[in-house]
């Protein structure tokens, strides 16, 4: 049988947590430039991320702030 459209609506959210978690997960890299842009801009601008991510051709907002999280996560040794 078919699901109804309410447990199609939350099967279709769950998934789309799951996909979300998974992609919270990975580190995004960057290149030394992009990374020297992010620092800088950062101490100029704050966490306005689209501006920042407005100065580096093909990089979204949403990838500036997880690798700038991700960045400040890692270990310092």
């Amino acid at each position: 049988m078919d699901k109804s459209p309410a447990e199609a609506a939350e099967t279709k959210k769950s998934n789309l947590q799951e996909m979300n978690s998974d992609d919270e997960q990975k580190f995004i890299k960057m290149t030394e430039q992009e990374e020297d842009i992010i620092y800088r801009m950062h101490r100029l601008v704050g966490e306005r991320w689209d501006l920042i991510a407005g100065r580096i051709p093909g990089r979204k907002a949403e990838e500036i702030e997880r690798f700038w999280i991700m960045s400040e996560q890692e270990p310092k040794c």
